[in-house]
């Protein structure tokens, strides 16, 4: 067992897709498979249930999760005390956001930061925004790029970085949904809706449909706002997303924005942290120089 596998194994554990975490960890998938082979016979333990479709963690998996990312920070810790150059702050700094915010806010946020402590060293795990208040509770972020919720955990800080507006999202091709809009007025209790699964874009969708007094048609719930633009891009119904999804996305010229018959209330955009582990130098550094930005 050595700390390059107690990586792999952290965002393999994070990841659940063994594709993924070879490509983005730079090793090759069988590489990656013999390695979590090892490591389960070091343990004794069976670390992850396997098919054909899936990856899970087992109840030993999350208990040897819990290990590594107590290791690697002691470890993180360890070389930051040893290291003669005590004026570079050195250590781990693991980010979790959605593809989205992957480009149109992380690289701004991380310009000074990188400056200032270049060698602190950024991990990157991407998924569904939805998931990125919860990713931080549970220490599988140092820092999050999240909407701000409606209830925000008193465990939590969150510094604001910006106001995302959020629009209705069509397709622009001719479809079924395209041919509803063409009446003289959007019947909007028989357009098809897709719906985020859960978490704050999902609540204000629900409450949009209170505003007009609406019982939504869904046709599906979806993880992800990035996904939810690809079904509507295919013509599969319409959404309520934030605007620089859109505009990041590779299949923008495919959607057109409507109007809102009420407001939509933009999301508040900002950086989530646990209250309890600020204090650590890695994590005071980044929350440091975003009050600076800010």
């Amino acid at each position: 067992m050595d700390i390059r596998t107690i990586k792999l194994y952290l965002h393999l554990s994070n990841s659940l897709h063994f594709a993924r975490t070879a490509q983005q960890m730079h090793v090759s998938p069988s590489t990656l498979s013999r390695t979590m082979q090892r490591l389960e016979e070091e343990v004794g333990a069976k670390l992850f249930e396997r098919d054909n479709r899936s990856v899970t963690l087992t109840n030993a998996g999350i208990e040897y999760r819990h290990f590594a990312e107590q290791t690697l920070d002691n470890w993180s810790k360890l070389k930051h005390r040893l290291d003669p150059k005590q004026d570079l702050l050195r250590g781990r700094l693991n980010i979790y956001c959605s593809v989205t915010a992957a480009y149109s806010h992380l690289p701004t946020l991380l310009d000074r930061f990188r400056n200032e402590h270049p060698l602190v060293e950024i991990a990157l795990t991407t998924g569904d925004a939805a998931n990125a208040v919860e990713m931080v509770r549970q220490n599988r972020a140092d820092i999050s790029i999240a909407a701000k919720p409606e209830s925000l955990p008193e465990s939590l800080h969150f510094i604001k970085i910006d106001n995302v507006p959020l629009v209705i999202i069509a397709p622009t091709f001719k479809c079924a949904v395209q041919e509803l809009l063409t009446e003289p007025y959007i019947p909007w209790d028989r357009l098809p809706f897709i719906l985020p699964e859960h978490g704050p874009g999902r609540l204000r969708i629900e409450n949009w449909f209170k505003q007009l007094g609406l019982s939504a048609n869904v046709y599906a719930q979806v993880s992800g706002q990035e996904a939810i633009a690809s079904m509507v891009a295919l013509g599969c119904g319409v959404s309520i997303t934030p605007e620089v999804v859109i505009q990041n996305s590779p299949v923008k010229d495919r959607i057109q924005q409507l109007s809102s018959p009420v407001a939509i209330p933009p999301f508040e955009l900002g950086c989530c942290s646990k209250k309890s582990r600020e204090d650590e130098p890695v994590i005071a550094a980044f929350v440091k120089e975003l009050n600076a930005v800010n």
